[in-house]
């Protein structure tokens, strides 16, 4: 269900407060505030569309699965100047010592 902003229209026309609604796309929207009853207008707002470079397309790209299969070896701190290896080759683990 999409989210919804609104903004309280105040008596004198300026702004006031806005709110969140989560609404149905087929609701009409709302000419009042749902708790004190002063009118309000809805906000429009741009669309959140998952894309390229979306934090979940970003953490498919750098996963160890992903990384490992382009010939990539990642290293993952697992102590003070300790690190073992999650993917590709080399070591499994790398020491500072």
């Amino acid at each position: 269900m999409p989210t919804y902003v609104y903004q309280v229209i105040n008596p004198d026309g300026t702004d006031g407060e806005t709110f969140e609604v989560f609404q149905k796309m087929s609701d009409s929207p709302l000419k009042k505030h749902p708790e004190t009853g002063e009118p309000v207008r809805r906000v429009p707002q741009a669309a959140h569309v998952a894309g390229n470079w979306s934090d979940h397309a970003t953490k498919q790209k750098l996963s160890d699965k992903n990384l490992d299969r382009l010939g990539f070896t990642k290293y993952q701190k697992a102590g003070d100047g300790h690190y073992e290896k999650r993917a590709g080759s080399g070591p499994d683990t790398l020491s500072a010592d």
